[in-house]
């Protein structure tokens, strides 16, 4: 798709996720990571739309189609600590319309409709090699946090 047709497509549309947008979701992190994880895509589908108390995920349209998906629940309380925060695990937007306002867009709705819960806090983890993602977040006003993402590989020996 070129910017000519881009530049013409009507606004950006950002809806609650549902289960019939899984082949949606599963199509676009394929394009975003070249590789299909179907069973992933299920299970997290699964726990954010069925499995969670409040439903926070999200979902971006253009002109009808699914372009960008936003997959978070909510906690109230984790790793110890009580107050309640929302987990931002996934997000994707197909490549066409990277850098077209998609991603804005839904982490402005998913703000708008976390505060209107009460929840203080959203948090997220990114490969610290991933420029591009650090960038976005960065720009929508992430900041590190205080507390540190800990990995322990299993079956090693010390």
């Amino acid at each position: 798709m070129n910017d000519e047709i881009l530049e013409k497509q009507n606004e950006i549309y950002v809806r609650r996720l549902r289960p019939d947008d899984l082949d949606a979701v599963i199509r676009i992190d394929a394009k975003n990571t070249g590789q299909r994880r179907e069973e992933y895509f299920k299970l997290k589908l699964r726990q954010a739309l069925a499995e969670s108390g409040v439903e926070v995920s999200l979902a971006a349209e253009v002109d009808g189609l699914l372009v960008g998906f936003v997959l978070c629940w909510v906690y109230y309380g984790e790793f110890g600590q009580p107050e309640a925060a929302a987990v931002l695990d996934t997000i994707g937007v197909h490549p066409d319309f990277a850098h077209k306002g998609v991603g804005d867009s839904m982490l402005k709705q998913l703000k708008m409709n976390l505060g209107a819960l009460g929840i203080p806090v959203l948090r997220t983890e990114v490969d610290f090699s991933d420029t591009r993602l650090l960038g976005f977040f960065h720009k929508e006003g992430f900041t590190p946090s205080s507390r540190i993402c800990l990995d322990l590989a299993i079956g090693e020996s010390t």
